[in-house]
């Protein structure tokens, strides 16, 4: 089997000078977990990467599972209300205070704020944002607007630090595609966000394998396939771009978004391809670059520094903007101790603790960062 994912990944490579493998892949084999092959069933085949060439579930594909290395242990400080869902995802503000995102039924709080010595400040409740039908991503700018994805809803809010809504981009409930030039201004299953250095938003798009692309379901959406949105910080319209499932400068799910600092370049977590793919600030495709787990969700945290959670892995990574991982953080996929059902969108505080939600139970991991 190593001889032939050699063979997939160099016949692939040679198809398009584009595709950039990390160390990890090329040169590290897969670690296979005690008991059976990492990862869950449900998503659909991948058809287009050199690790999913064979078209098969993620749950017969050996993922890389790494032995934890960067020192970081596990707390649990955060008192969610009782019989909560899972929690999508986190976001620091600049006062050091954690936003959790959660899946709760209607009627009861999804956006919950703790203060520093994470207490619990408040609820912002439907009479803020309504019932967010699925919560899927949250981000922070930086004038410590919070920003927040539902992704079955289709709209992305902007609310004030003072907990007021701002702005709404998309429309409640009415799923479809973004034509600036007829004035329909909708999203497809958002997912999450990321700034560039100047305000600007781009708005990942596309769940892929837990929907059909609606194309011949919703009058206004005829594109049918994931993609970004890029707004000013205002939400006005500047460019968006599409994927088309597998291949070099497309992608079949925007499940996760970051922008490097340093050059605007946006970094897409196509998930179920297993691989990050790189596009500039206009949009224009730059490479491929290939993972040998799930790429979740990314996070640019205060330094600078590249982190790629694993999903149903249950690990999280520290990687560089070429895709090596240079450290491991998490024992694997569960509900025990340093573990994860599907670790999400992550940030980081002053003192380079890191957090995490999982969007298959009601808590918040904790990573406190060694003192050495």
């Amino acid at each position: 089997m190593k001889t032939r994912l050699f063979l997939s990944v160099t016949f692939a490579a040679f198809l398009s000078g584009a595709l950039v493998l990390p160390r990890s892949v090329a040169q590290t084999p897969a670690a296979q977990p005690a008991g059976g092959v990492q990862g869950v069933s449900g998503g659909e085949p991948c058809k287009g990467s050199p690790v999913c060439a064979w078209s098969r579930e993620r749950n017969l594909i050996s993922h890389e599972v790494r032995t934890p290395d960067l020192n970081f242990k596990f707390a649990y400080p955060f008192a969610l209300p009782e019989g909560g869902g899972g929690v999508s995802a986190v976001a620091i503000n600049s006062k050091g205070h954690l936003f959790a995102f959660q899946r709760n039924a209607a009627g009861k709080p999804q956006l919950f704020e703790f203060d520093a010595s994470h207490k619990l400040v408040r609820a912002i409740g439907e009479d803020v944002i309504g019932h967010q039908n699925k919560a899927h991503g949250i981000a922070i700018d930086a004038e410590d607007n919070i920003w927040i994805c539902d992704e079955n809803g289709d709209t992305v809010m902007k609310i004030s630090p003072a907990g007021k809504l701002l702005m709404t981009i998309g429309v409640r409930g009415q799923r479809g595609d973004w034509d600036e030039a007829k004035g329909q201004r909708l999203l497809w299953q958002p997912l999450h966000l990321a700034f560039a250095p100047n305000g600007d938003v781009y708005i990942a798009q596309g769940h892929a394998n837990e929907s059909p692309n609606d194309a011949d379901k919703s009058p206004t959406n005829s594109m049918g396939a994931a993609r970004v949105l890029h707004l000013d910080k205002n939400g006005l319209f500047l460019n968006q771009w599409f994927g088309n499932h597998a291949g070099q400068g497309h992608f079949s799910m925007v499940h996760g978004i970051a922008v490097n600092p340093d050059n605007g370049n946006v970094y897409i977590g196509d998930r179920e391809e297993y691989r990050l793919v790189v596009y500039d600030a206009q949009g224009k495709f730059i490479k491929t670059i290939q993972m040998r787990n799930l790429t979740c969700a990314l996070y640019v945290d205060p330094h600078k520094q590249l982190w790629l959670a694993t999903g149903q892995d249950g690990q999280i990574f520290k990687i560089d903007w070429n895709g090596n991982v240079l450290g491991a953080i998490g024992n694997g996929p569960g509900t025990g101790d340093g573990q994860f059902t599907e670790a999400t969108y992550m940030a980081m505080d002053a003192q380079g603790n890191l957090y995490a939600g999982d969007t298959g139970s009601a808590r918040v991991t904790m990573l406190v960062a060694s003192t050495k």
